[in-house]
């Protein structure tokens, strides 16, 4: 029996109405899988070559990355590969770039421009987890502005949108989700740069770990709400009820950002891990199943965002063998240096299936392109379009 490649290769008019009827369907059809990325963390010296690391994302269908700094090969490594990015400004380079316009311009030059349209930009992360009594604070919101200006002066401030990572220390409540808010020392630092993400159009990027809030408080937080495996409901906060740590936290970052104003303003989980060993509850198995739970459970959103899925990043692509000072630091990997995987898990197999069994050819990339353009055309003709 002839494959799906060869028919269209062969006989592309038989799928022309199915390529159609994709095209109807794409924008509306979102899985849980297409919400999952990846951070890749490169604090170790046993790594595989940035090539490398790139066909392991696409051979497991992973489509969205996270980096912490523009290292110049991975951004290389990333052209043509479809890949989404956030692409993270150095916590050290910040008060140079909230100082100097033209500082920030030449980072956006250097660090995007010259990569775009090849690498696909999604956000860029101006700092990770920097608190409001840190040097660089003061600094944070002027960066960002400086660098929105300059991915603006370049016509992708629709394609490519600016924030910053915290973390839940910024949080002066967050139990029930409900009481979520800002610290008072957070918010005169974090209240302007939700202004800033409001007005334009930006997600705010917040790093969330059930794993360190359960070994911080082992006797009120199960394991199992820890990771998605408790029997029910475990709080209830009004009409919205939790079965898990992680959509807690989540809606508490929600119920913060609506007291700051920021009601509009959509969170991106830009971290999320289990170590594997080093620590307290930090086992191969916990951590299968707290990665197997999450990736099913963030296609649904969270109470009080129900059925939008949450756009998280996993931490991290592999065993970083630097990190520290703790141990359990060197654990957060997905996938051991020698790029075999610790866990079985499917981050988004319809990709994954579609990349094995059809891997593009010169001649099926002009069928492909001839099929799209002819349905196009139908389509526009149905609908009435000149």
């Amino acid at each position: 029996m002839a494959s799906f490649c060869e028919i269209i290769a062969n006989k592309p008019y038989v799928v022309s109405a199915f390529l159609l009827l994709g095209l109807l369907t794409l924008s509306s059809t979102t899985t849980g899988a297409e919400s999952i990325g990846v951070c890749y963390g490169r604090v170790a010296n046993n790594l595989p070559p940035d090539p490398e690391v790139i066909s392991l994302y696409q051979a497991n269908g992973i489509t969205r990355m996270r980096i912490f700094d523009p290292n110049p090969p991975t951004l290389q490594a990333l052209k043509g590969s479809n890949i989404e990015l956030i692409v993270g400004v150095r916590n050290q380079d910040i008060q140079s770039l909230g100082n100097d316009v033209a500082a920030a311009t030449a980072w956006v030059q250097n660090n995007v421009l010259n990569y775009f349209p090849d690498v696909k930009f999604r956000y860029i992360a101006v700092g990770n987890e920097i608190k409001p009594q840190d040097a660089e604070a003061i600094y944070v919101l002027a960066a960002m502005k400086n660098i929105k200006t300059a991915i603006a002066s370049a016509n992708l401030q629709d394609q490519i949108k600016v924030s910053t990572a915290i973390d839940m220390s910024l949080l002066g409540s967050s139990y029930p989700p409900s009481t979520g808010s800002f610290s008072d020392a957070a918010s005169s630092y974090i209240n302007p740069i939700i202004a800033f993400l409001a007005s334009n159009g930006s997600p705010f990027l917040a790093n969330v770990y059930p794993y360190f809030s359960y070994i911080g408080d082992t006797k009120d937080i199960s394991l199992g709400y820890a990771l998605f495996a408790a029997p029910g409901v475990t709080v209830q906060d009004g009409a919205f009820g939790y079965t898990n740590l992680f959509a807690a936290a989540v809606d508490a970052l929600y119920s913060a950002l609506e007291k700051a104003g920021g009601s509009s303003v959509e969170i991106v989980v830009s971290e999320t891990g289990w170590p594997s060993q080093g620590g307290e509850g930090a086992t191969v198995e916990n951590a299968s199943t707290y990665y197997k739970n999450l990736i099913d459970s963030v296609k649904g959103g969270t109470p009080k965002r129900r059925g939008k899925p949450v756009e998280t990043y996993l931490f991290a692509m592999f065993d970083e063998n630097q990190k520290g000072p703790a141990e359990i630091e060197r654990h957060f990997g997905l996938f051991s240096p020698d790029k075999q995987p610790k866990y079985q898990i499917r981050f988004n197999e319809k990709n994954k299936a579609l990349a094995n069994r059809c891997t593009p050819t010169k001649s099926s990339h002009v069928v492909y392109w001839s099929i799209l353009f002819s349905s196009l055309l139908f389509f526009n003709k149905s609908h009435g379009h000149k």
